[in-house]
């Protein structure tokens, strides 16, 4: 069965996340998939050592190369991301480096969006430049921006949805089409939407990112990262992957694949979950904004309903006194977490200066600056929201909250 549902979306979902890539042990009829730690295996002496000469028939030769417990594991996410083929990494950043690096060479021009991740937006500060690659940010909402700001060299463009940390959205049907028209692949980092939200593929990106780490995995036990697209794409990125050496642990993939299979169901939890602690903090005296797409209030409302199939867990709040009002959350909480990371089972919050991220990540114009204080102000909380009762984590919040009063 695993088989056929690595081909196509044939199953609904739930059934995808829980059979994908996975099939009874033909030897010992186990249900659950094996790990294989086995760095080596047995081959035949004509088998090519050579990284480049790797194809989906080559046996398995050496973990680095390739190993079955991580290939049930790519099987899966293509199946969930609806894509031809899925590399696994050690981690989230592994996976972006690699392509930025498969990508792009001396010459070329990245057009990002100006707000990602903060260890993306960094590579693309200080490595890049220096390898001779020129780095563009725009606001990649802003459709006219992105197309403006496409040049002849443009190789990629590199968009998130929802943007870590601000939950602003891109349109990445549009927005990829705008790229296409200009003969250039798009990427999409999805680790705040996840499969069960938003699947770029099917919207014509020619990648997808996502740290594994986060709701993928799910239960904040294991690192790691992946990218999905073509299998032609794909065959040149696992060579990249090979020689760069950020694989993935055999562990690692087993971990992530065991959280997989229940990411349908909990990304219901967690959107259930998110919208009810975000509406409560809508009326909290002490807080002065809340932003989550599943929210009204959410400058891209209908953006949101018309592309999003789930508005996931990430809520951001302001307070006027942020770093106090850190300093009493990190005191005060008793059930969530203070702590960075996000897509756990648990609840997590930090607090993000604008400043510090300003002058650390991202090297943003003036105009670009004040579009991001739109969204957070001086600083915002980023709340991850796990799959606790809801009514435990505001009054959890509610306490720690008036310790700032």
């Amino acid at each position: 069965m695993g088989d056929n549902v690595n081909q196509s979306r044939a199953v609904q979902v739930k059934t995808a996340a829980v059979h994908a890539g996975e099939g009874p042990n033909p030897v010992t009829g186990a249900s659950a998939p094996d790990i294989v730690m086995s760095t080596t295996y047995i081959i035949d002496p004509d088998v090519s050592f050579s990284a480049t000469m790797i194809t989906d028939e080559t046996p398995y030769t050496y973990t680095r190369w390739g190993n079955p417990t991580v290939t049930q594991l790519e099987q899966k996410l293509a199946a969930l991301e609806t894509s031809e083929a899925c590399v696994a990494f050690a981690s989230g950043m592994a996976a972006i480096t690699a392509l930025f690096l498969q990508v792009l060479r001396a010459g070329d021009h990245l057009l990002m969006s100006d707000v990602t991740y903060a260890a993306a937006s960094e590579i693309a500060n200080d490595t890049l430049p220096h390898l001779g690659v020129e780095v563009s940010r725009v606001d990649t909402s802003d459709l006219e921006r992105l197309r403006d700001a496409l040049r002849p060299n443009t190789r990629l463009v590199y968009l998130e949805t929802p943007a870590n940390p601000l939950l602003r959205l891109t349109d990445v049907e549009a927005a990829t089409a705008i790229a296409h028209a200009a003969g250039v692949p798009v990427c999409v980092d999805s680790t705040f939407a996840t499969p069960i939200s938003l699947r770029p593929i099917e919207l014509g990106a020619d990648y997808v990112v996502h740290s594994l780490t986060k709701y993928i995995c799910g239960h904040g036990d294991a690192l790691g990262g992946a990218v999905c697209g073509r299998q032609q794409d794909l065959a040149q990125l696992r060579s990249m992957a090979i020689h760069l050496g950020g694989i993935l642990s055999p562990f690692n993939a087993w971990l992530i694949m065991r959280g997989a299979a229940t990411l349908p169901i909990r990304m219901k939890a967690h959107e259930e979950n998110a919208l009810a602690v975000a509406r409560h903090l809508e009326h909290h005296p002490l807080v002065t904004r809340v932003i989550y797409p599943g929210l009204p209030s959410h400058p891209q409302y209908d953006l949101a309903r018309r592309t999003m199939e789930n508005f996931a867990g990430m809520v951001t709040f302001q307070v006027a006194d942020g770093p106090a009002a850190a300093r009493a959350l990190s005191d005060r909480l008793q059930i969530i977490h203070y702590a960075v990371s996000l897509g756990h089972h648990r609840t997590l919050v930090c607090y993000l200066p604008t400043a510090d991220l300003l002058r650390t990540s991202f090297h943003l114009t003036a105009e670009q600056e004040a579009a991001y204080r739109g969204f957070a102000g001086d600083g915002i909380f980023r709340l991850s929201v796990g799959l606790e009762d809801p009514a435990d984590l505001i009054a959890d919040l509610d306490q720690a909250l008036a310790g700032t009063s």
